[in-house]
């Protein structure tokens, strides 16, 4: 699919990846709609898109909320008509051990509390149903096929710590490849992407420092990622109208 001309929707598009998706599509000529729970996010994102010339509009939208997603893929259907391209990039970090034991007892301290892994299955894997969902929907009725994109993660293979945020992204690429096999017949493409250690706002601020010195240094590369390659390889996929039901690892050779 040429990017020129098409309506592409990305959650999470303030920051990070998402927003870094967003400026590469917006550079190839799409008409990008963001989406970011932070209204005031939101807003610069597309002040900054606008400014280096792409065509952008935002909408405040928080993807654990079924009706905040239907709206956010009615608005960009109502301003723009089509709906081509949907990435599902909002995501949170939750981690936390599984269980935490005293040293001295040799007992159990405390448990992952239910309301932390809830919150990031909430966000990880609720909000990238309820968006994938309804970005196929309009995809369907408006009868022009489409690309979706969905992120996990490394991570989905398991990781120490990890528990809440392995599982939605080992379900994320589960819905990747069940929704490909079920919309193929629509002409909608489905593919996840699975980034590495990313120069990312969610993972420099949320991720302990000791936690990310010891990841980094097991990057063969010997560097983490920077988002910009993350959005290249969401052009790829849109590019590549055979590729479908996949997730590509971009992760500098790591793995978990």
């Amino acid at each position: 699919m040429d990017l020129k001309g098409k309506v592409a929707v990305v959650t999470g598009g303030a920051s990070g990846i998402g927003l870094a998706i967003a400026q590469g599509f917006a550079r190839k000529g799409a008409l990008v709609v963001l989406a970011d729970i932070n209204e005031a996010a939101v807003r610069q994102a597309v002040a900054t898109l606008q400014e280096t010339g792409g065509t952008a509009s935002g909408v405040a939208c928080d993807v654990r909320d079924e009706a905040q997603v239907s709206n956010l893929m009615d608005t960009a259907v109502r301003l723009h008509g089509r709906l081509d391209v949907v990435v599902a990039s909002a995501g949170i970090l939750r981690d936390g051990m599984l269980l935490k034991v005293d040293k001295e007892t040799g007992k159990v301290a405390s448990r992952l509390a239910l309301q932390q892994w809830q919150s990031v299955l909430d966000v990880n894997l609720t909000g990238v149903f309820l968006t994938g969902r309804e970005a196929a929907a309009r995809m369907v009725d408006l009868g022009n096929g489409g690309v979706v994109i969905l992120m996990s993660s490394i991570a989905r293979s398991g990781n120490f710590g990890q528990s809440a945020y392995s599982a939605a992204k080992a379900g994320v690429v589960a819905l990747a490849v069940s929704w490909s096999r079920e919309l193929a017949r629509h002409g909608i493409r489905v593919n996840a992407i699975a980034p590495g250690f990313i120069e990312t706002p969610m993972v420099m601020h949320d991720m302990k420092p000791e936690a990310l010195e010891k990841f980094r240094a097991t990057i063969p590369v010997g560097r983490m990622g920077r988002p910009d390659e993350i959005a290249q390889t969401a052009a790829y996929i849109v590019d590549c109208d055979l590729l479908t039901g996949s997730c590509i690892d971009v992760t500098g050779g790591v793995r978990l």
